[in-house]
């Protein structure tokens, strides 16, 4: 039975979540559709920028993701003590990022409220936008709306192109994050779309090589991202003693692609690729 999503996601519980989305039916997020030919592969690039764009606006953050055919791996950390955190006026900054800002917050920020009622019901409104930018819900919503109007433009049709609504699995410690974490950086290599993480292209696993130094992902043939294309701020892994983040796990990253290396030669049955 299908359940309220305020009842699936609570912070106070975990902070950790791994959502997907998957298209309904025919529709191609992105891959090659083998009966018209035709290649979606350039809405991967949609997806990534647009997690870039929600990351720097959102206080949620990405702690890994993977860019399938017909679906998407996301796993998010809310950062509900980070929207605490922020004064009116940056949280202002951040909303107007995606969405537009009614004149009463705009007198607001000039300064230019006539009295006190509109001070506080510009100051209510902040609040409500300062709960949903720290809301994997509305989170989701600026992705997959801003998704599905691309590409049915695109396509020039109209109607669903997901599925339904996101599916949202709680990580209630730090094993099951790194699980989760490692799951989602080898889809790619398990579906047998890339041979190594090094090759798997809009995964959070190749960015997380890539920005080793000296171009560590390119040297395994992987091609170079586009210049201008917006990088996604990932989620730090460091140790405990350096991770100064209240709901951090404490796992360094050498320790991660240690994991992620030795979980991916594992052969499995039910899988293809390792």
């Amino acid at each position: 039975m299908t359940r309220a999503r305020n009842q699936l996601i609570d912070a106070e519980t975990t902070p950790y979540y791994h959502c997907i989305s998957r298209c309904v039916r025919r529709a191609f997020l992105c891959g090659e559709d083998s009966l018209t030919g035709k290649s979606y592969e350039h809405r991967k690039e949609w997806v990534v920028d647009r997690l870039a764009e929600l990351g720097g606006a959102y206080a949620i953050d990405i702690c890994a993701y993977a860019v399938m055919s017909n679906h998407y791996h996301l796993v998010l950390r809310i950062d509900e003590a980070g929207a605490a955190g922020w004064s009116p006026l940056e949280v202002i900054e951040r909303w107007e990022k995606l969405f537009s800002i009614p004149l009463l917050v705009e007198r607001y920020r000039q300064d230019e409220v006539s009295g006190k009622a509109e001070r506080e019901q510009a100051e209510a409104v902040i609040e409500t936008w300062r709960q949903r930018l720290s809301d994997v819900s509305w989170f989701m919503r600026g992705l997959n709306e801003h998704l599905a109007r691309r590409a049915n433009e695109e396509d020039g049709c109209k109607g669903r192109f997901w599925e339904g609504r996101f599916k949202s699995q709680a990580l209630l410690d730090e094993a099951a994050v790194l699980t989760c974490m490692s799951y989602v950086d080898l889809n790619p290599v398990r579906a047998g779309v890339a041979d190594t993480p090094e090759e798997s292209d809009f995964t959070s696993i190749q960015q997380r090589i890539r920005e080793l130094g000296d171009n560590a992902g390119s040297q395994q043939g992987a091609p170079e991202p586009a210049a201008d294309r917006p990088k996604i701020a990932l989620t730090p892994l460091n140790t405990e003693d350096t991770d100064p983040h209240p709901n951090a796990f404490g796992f360094a990253l050498a320790d991660y692609l240690e994991l992620l290396d030795w979980t991916g030669r594992a052969v499995r049955n039910d899988k293809r690729g390792a």
